[in-house]
């Protein structure tokens, strides 16, 4: 059984997680260790249904040992938590090696990577695009019992829409599960993805399940996901962090968020889950990735930066719900004061609270002037509470014993 086509045919969202394999592209590395342990978190978001929400990319066996043996790890230590994948390109040797990746393990998949496009497909192997995607229909049929096939279309943006939609219906009778549409380049315009998946999903034949993988070189690999997913498609790459080749592509906190926070409004009544993601494991996830790539969360990363839940102006703290867009609680995370030269008397004294100081109103006064000047001369924004604890003691040290 196909779980994620049963998911996709049927209206479910799959997230084809890449932040191990295309993630590489980043320059970053993820151990086997790591891999598998990215995979068991991910598919826990959505409990018993992580193999029919999660196709997990684990690697690219091709690239040398250590890969394959990260990939096969994968899928052997992963597989009852996602449905693992290797990747590979359309020749039989790879094939058959993204194959031995991932055999014996329960979901396994492959995905072939075929150029689609007549100028990707002349620097990629030096034939027309048509004859590319005709030996790759031959390929998924030599994919024996126990694996998956998929197929993934390269630069599908530049190539003839119907010669796609002839190749994605070949494929899928041949066996493939899932067609990939690949914005290799990552130039696609929002309105021109949604074009092209509404025409695509019109020209296939309803067996056919599509995917997005939508690069972010532009800035709208979210945009340009969510117009995937409103004309139809059900399958959606995605990596934490958004990290992927050059700019990246759709950071998985970011889309499962909306997608699970802001269905109704996004997509209607949709069905789309087997069982509702736990959105309170996203920031632990993400900062766990952070971690081990290297690539930083900042106050400003959506979702999951350090910014999300903190508050430093007077007005926002007495009614947080008129300044953010989401109660951050719906993550787990609990709102933060932060003290900064942005302070007003209120947020001051809350912080001091926190550290267990009641300030009078000369200290409160002494301090908040204090704070404000010291975040310039240190030219850095946040005084840690601690600091200000060592103020106020040294304030009252200093301040006359009124007299009795």
């Amino acid at each position: 059984m196909d779980l994620v086509r049963e998911s996709a045919l049927g209206g479910r969202l799959v997230l084809w997680e890449e932040s191990a394999r295309d993630g590489a592209q980043g320059k970053t590395l993820m151990s086997a260790d790591f891999r598998v342990r990215l995979a068991r978190e991910q598919g826990r978001i959505f409990g018993a249904d992580g193999p029919r929400h999660v196709v997990f990319a684990a690697g690219f066996p091709a690239v040398c040992a250590d890969e394959f043996a990260a990939t096969r790890r994968v899928a052997l230590a992963a597989a009852g938590s996602v449905s693992p994948a290797a990747v590979c390109r359309a020749t039989a040797r790879d094939v058959r090696q993204a194959c031995d990746a991932v055999r014996g393990a329960p979901n396994a998949r492959v995905m072939i990577v075929v150029p689609a496009s007549d100028d990707m497909a002349d620097a990629m192997v030096h034939r027309p695009a048509a004859d590319a995607l005709a030996d790759a229909v031959a390929l998924i049929r030599t994919v024996g019992e126990g694996v998956i096939p998929d197929v993934c279309f390269a630069d599908a943006p530049r190539a003839d829409i119907d010669l796609l939609a002839g190749a994605a219906n070949a494929a899928t009778e041949a066996g493939a599960g899932v067609v990939v549409i690949a914005d290799t380049t990552g130039d696609l315009l929002t309105e021109r993805c949604a074009e092209l998946f509404r025409g695509l999903l019109e020209r296939v034949s309803g067996d056919v399940v599509l995917a997005s993988h939508l690069h972010n070189d532009l800035g709208l690999g979210l945009a340009n996901t969510l117009a995937a997913v409103r004309a139809g498609v059900r399958v959606v790459s995605s990596s934490w962090l958004g990290v992927a080749e050059r700019s990246g592509l759709v950071a998985t906190e970011q889309l499962l968020f909306l997608l699970a926070h802001r269905t109704t409004e996004l997509l209607g009544e949709a069905g789309l889950w087997h069982t509702a993601p736990d959105l309170t494991r996203l920031p632990a996830i993400a900062r766990a990735v952070s971690s081990e790539t290297g690539v930083p969360l900042t106050v400003t990363t959506p979702i999951v930066g350090t910014g999300v839940g903190t508050i430093s102006t007077g007005t926002p703290f007495v009614r947080p719900e008129t300044f953010q867009p989401f109660d951050p609680a719906v993550l787990g995370i609990e709102p933060t004061v932060v003290l900064t030269h942005l302070a007003s008397a209120r947020v001051l004294r809350a912080v001091a609270e926190r550290a267990g100081l009641v300030l009078d109103r000369a200290e409160t006064a002494a301090a908040l002037a204090w704070v404000k000047a010291e975040a310039f001369r240190r030219n850095e924004a946040v005084i840690p509470a601690e600091h200000l604890a060592e103020f106020v003691e040294a304030f009252r040290t200093a301040a006359p014993v009124p007299a009795s």
